[in-house]
């Protein structure tokens, strides 16, 4: 069975992490702190999660990333060499400090997790899903409330793996195309909180079909950033 690594254990990661174990999936759990500072969450996920190290999460067949961006450099850029990444990162200035490439769209914000980690192959998932929503849409194949959630990636086969992870844990899949379109659900497009929560209120959380999200994504704005 493959196991899955999280680096980064908030609301995303320990949603993420919940729903692999429902899946069947073994899971590492990890954060900057240390595994000790996870025991509780290890401990509710059950027997088929522990606490490790970053470098533990690392190892797993499938790594889920999903820290500030602005943490991202600082993890060694071989870290994940090799490995098919799902990338959850959004950019908060006021949390990550300006980056200067977004602000100007010259770059996304997988692109910049995949130019740090030049081995690994990255695709973004999970980052425009409120992770309450995400703990409890999911649904079994074939159900007519099953939700769709979009990726984006250049690595054909690293989107193969991620959609078969997505489909086994509840949702069916998108693929909105490539790393450099990935900015269309990105923070403030249409397609970010829209997406699953109506009219960004988190207290209404909505199911959307593939010709619901790309109506979102045709909303995309290049001049937001």
């Amino acid at each position: 069975m493959t196991t899955i690594g999280l680096i980064g254990s908030g609301n995303i990661g320990s949603a993420v992490a919940h729903l692999a174990v429902d899946a069947g999936y073994d899971v590492v759990v990890s954060n900057s702190r240390g595994p000790e500072t996870l025991s509780d969450l290890a401990s509710s996920l059950g027997e088929k999660a522990r606490a490790g190290t970053t470098q533990d999460a690392a190892q797993g067949d499938l790594v889920v990333l999903t820290i500030p961006l602005g943490k991202v450099d600082s993890l060694p850029a071989d870290l994940l060499d090799g490995k098919v990444v799902i990338d959850t990162c959004n950019y908060y200035p006021q949390r990550d400090g300006r980056i200067d490439a977004l602000e100007d769209g010259s770059a996304t914000t997988t692109g910049l997790v995949q130019a740090h980690f030049p081995g690994a192959r990255v695709v973004k998932a999970f980052n425009n899903i409120y992770s309450a929503h995400l703990d409890s849409m999911q649904r079994p194949a074939g159900d007519p409330d099953r939700n769709t959630l979009m990726i984006a990636g250049d690595d054909a086969d690293a989107k193969a793996q991620v959609t078969a992870f997505i489909e086994a844990i509840g949702y069916d899949v998108f693929d909105t195309g490539s790393t450099v379109d990935s900015w269309r659900f990105q923070r403030d497009q249409a397609a970010y909180a829209n997406a699953y929560a109506e009219g960004g209120d988190f207290e209404r959380p909505v199911t959307r079909n593939r010709d619901q999200l790309q109506a979102l994504l045709d909303q995309a704005d290049p001049s937001i950033h």
